[in-house]
């Protein structure tokens, strides 16, 4: 027995249904991850709107604590992120755009956790499916390649068995093929989505801290100059 034939026997004993119950166990998992993130995106939702206008009023009124606390009430990732920046505002400007960018880069990685998964199951669930259709296929030839000649099958009983098995084969490989295109498809509606949940927020972050830098690049600006301060 040669390797293909070898092969050939080992995919026709096994059939097509171990693809499917794989499948279905990616499906349980990616079920559990889509749970997951969204309940982890649920609890950091906020006003941002509300949040960059109190930040904004905190600033005005040079109140980096009263700015702080606001922030540290709120569960959402921007108010992280500003926060970090506003512990290390006493040392200037840059050295809190530094914190806030490694907070920002820290936060984007818990928001696109597991987010991988989804977009590799989606994209290779429609394959593992189609192995399966393929292990379908070749069990359905190799029942036609069981039947007997022509003239020895004519009102045979195994006329109508064998093509029995192969409509079964047959079947047996669409199924798979469905199976791996319910598998992936929404895993890739759920990855696009919350891929772009973390741009949103991502975006918001960014907006927040600019708001942060503003107030904190104009306050040498408002310092008094040496001159003047001689002439108080």
């Amino acid at each position: 027995m040669n390797l293909v034939e070898w092969l050939q026997h080992l995919m026709t004993n096994l059939g097509a249904a171990w693809v499917m119950w794989l499948l279905i166990g990616l499906s349980v998992l990616s079920v559990a991850i889509m749970l997951e993130r969204g309940w982890f995106y649920w609890s950091m939702r906020d006003d941002i709107a509300r949040l960059a206008r109190e930040l904004r009023e905190r600033l005005r009124e040079d109140d980096l604590e009263g700015a702080r606390k606001v922030l540290e009430a709120s569960p959402s990732a921007e108010a992280a992120v500003v926060v970090a920046g506003i512990m290390e505002a006493d040392r200037g400007p840059k050295s809190a755009d530094e914190a806030m960018q490694s907070a920002a880069a820290l936060q984007k990685m818990k928001l696109e956790r597991r987010l991988a998964y989804l977009g590799t199951l989606g994209n290779n669930a429609p394959f593992i499916g189609l192995f399966g259709t393929v292990i379908g296929v070749v069990k359905a030839f190799e029942e036609l390649g069981k039947q007997p000649v022509a003239a020895a099958a004519v009102a045979s009983e195994s006329a109508f068995s064998a093509p029995t098995q192969v409509m079964a084969a047959i079947a047996e490989a669409l199924v798979a093929t469905a199976i791996g295109l319910i598998v992936a498809i929404p895993a890739v509606a759920m990855y696009n989505y919350f891929m772009r949940l973390s741009r949103s927020i991502l975006a918001n972050t960014d907006a927040l801290s600019h708001v942060l830098m503003s107030h904190l690049v104009a306050e040498p600006a408002r310092a008094p100059r040496p001159a003047e301060a001689e002439a108080e």
